[in-house]
């Protein structure tokens, strides 16, 4: 496999390279990461009489560009550490952001904010089994609540007027509450909207039909001015998997995976977590299940395992899983001086960096969490309602960087036989992998900041 730095860093760095061609002529990407063909630019600018917004906004007074980030935080924490992530990014770089994080819960309030960033927590949301959303804790109906949340983000982002505009995941968030907001984002014309996504979304073929149902790429075609992949093509090259149309594929930047080591540098990430855990001298296997709302299975099944002698066993429950869960794991740790339970941790890269195993489901933080602290791991991916762990488990299981377990064979004789015997040779993901993200985002918000509105806006602008 070529290393990113060789033959795929091409894909990811030369769409990111600087142009002559001034900023509002140049298309949103020159070229496809996956034929290299060339797009041309919109050309609608050209149809329409210059307006003269330039001179009005010449007039304002300077002012800190200003970044609002959401997710819709319906299932667990992937999407609110990510963003919390890019906000450090952007709060500690050059572009000294001002930065209005909007997201789905309550829980948020636990991961420390980077300065000169702030958080409004909407109500919040669940989404079943079946892959249905519903209120989380208020007495209101799907529509109730999708209205209260969808008029409180539009308030939000017309009293914050950011420059930039980043969503996570879903082009018109949960159940379509980003529709008011992006509209009016679009008639103002002054903030530029980027779709963020994740390596893998779901199997392909999910993928197509979700994505026709909601008439997301109409969405990205009307409102998005780029689309930044947090990946690597030589991992999962979104753009072929996915058979997204060329104008989607002219606005996507691949921008590397994020590199998790930096959260030890954060403010969540003091003091010695195993150390207050008084356990044994020993190897540390650790499991993680992410929020925990469907965690149960494998935490039951990491509690009961017996692993070999000179093992302790630390379990995250996550703060979504079940009480009578936590009850029963409780229970479980009882008397076993090697066990230890924990509901919460704000942090848990600094366990994560003492670990000698992981155990974990597949998301898409922690799985690159665990890469990014080179640790033999063992992934349980989740199969419902989306495939999107199970695809990303198998495909990096190809390429030799971790152990994947199906859910269907998960029992504690499979994790303490995986514990206990000898790791495979295996290949080390840094070495292979381009992990540049968190210093490449910087660069494209400043990028997509300074430069005018999209043709789109502006042409909304001269037909109002």
């Amino acid at each position: 496999m070529q290393r990113a730095g060789a033959g795929t860093r091409s894909a990811v760095g030369d769409t990111n390279q600087r142009s002559e061609i001034p900023v509002s002529e140049q298309p949103l990407m020159e070229r496809t990461p996956t034929t290299g063909r060339a797009f041309e630019p919109l050309s609608l600018l050209a149809r329409y009489a210059p307006v003269p917004v330039a001179a009005i906004e010449a007039a304002r007074p300077r002012r800190r560009c200003r970044v609002a980030l959401y997710s819709h935080d319906t299932l667990g924490l992937g999407h609110r550490r990510r963003n919390l992530l890019i906000a450090h990014a952007l709060s500690g770089s050059p572009l000294g952001a001002s930065i209005l994080i909007i997201n789905g819960s309550a829980s948020s309030a636990c991961f420390p904010c980077p300065p000169g960033a702030d958080c409004l927590t909407l109500p919040a949301l669940s989404k079943e089994a079946d892959g249905r959303y519903q209120a989380r804790h208020l007495d209101l109906s799907l529509e109730g609540i999708v209205k209260l949340r969808r008029t409180a983000i539009r308030a939000a982002l017309e009293a914050f007027e950011p420059d930039l505009f980043i969503v996570d995941n879903v082009p018109r968030g949960a159940a379509r509450e980003l529709d008011l907001a992006l509209e009016f984002l679009r008639q103002r014309g002054r903030t530029r909207c980027v779709l963020g996504l994740r390596d893998v979304l779901d199997d392909p073929e999910a993928v197509r039909e979700e994505w026709e149902r909601a008439a997301n790429e109409q969405a990205v075609r009307d409102y998005y001015d780029a689309v930044w992949v947090y990946g690597d093509p030589s991992v999962y090259d979104a753009a072929r998997e996915y058979g997204f149309s060329a104008a989607l594929v002219a606005k996507m930047r691949y921008t590397g995976y994020l590199d998790h080591r930096v959260r030890l540098q954060l403010g969540g990430a003091s003091g010695d977590p195993l150390g207050r855990l008084r356990l044994p001298p020993g190897r540390l296997v650790l499991c993680l299940v992410g929020g925990g709302q469907d965690g149960g299975l494998l935490a039951e099944s990491f509690a009961r395992a017996e692993p070999p002698e000179g093992y302790n066993s630390v379990l995250i429950t996550g703060p979504f899983m079940p009480a009578d869960a936590q009850a029963r794991l409780r229970a479980l740790a009882q008397g076993r001086e090697r066990l230890r339970v924990l509901p919460f941790v704000s942090e848990p890269s600094i366990l994560l960096s003492r670990a000698d195993r992981v155990i974990s489901m597949g998301g898409y933080n922690t799985v690159w969490e665990v890469l990014s602290f080179e640790k033999p791991a063992l992934i349980v991916p989740r199969v419902r309602p989306r495939a999107e762990q199970l695809v990303r488990a198998q495909r990096l299981q190809e390429l030799g960087f971790l152990d994947v377990l199906h859910p269907d064979w998960l029992t504690p004789g499979a994790l303490e036989e995986w514990i206990a015997r000898e790791p495979r040779p295996w290949r080390s993901a840094r070495s292979y992998v381009d992990f540049g993200g968190l210093d490449r985002l910087p660069t494209l918000a400043m990028d997509l900041a300074s430069a005018e509105v999209s043709s789109h806006a502006r042409v909304a602008r001269v037909l109002a």
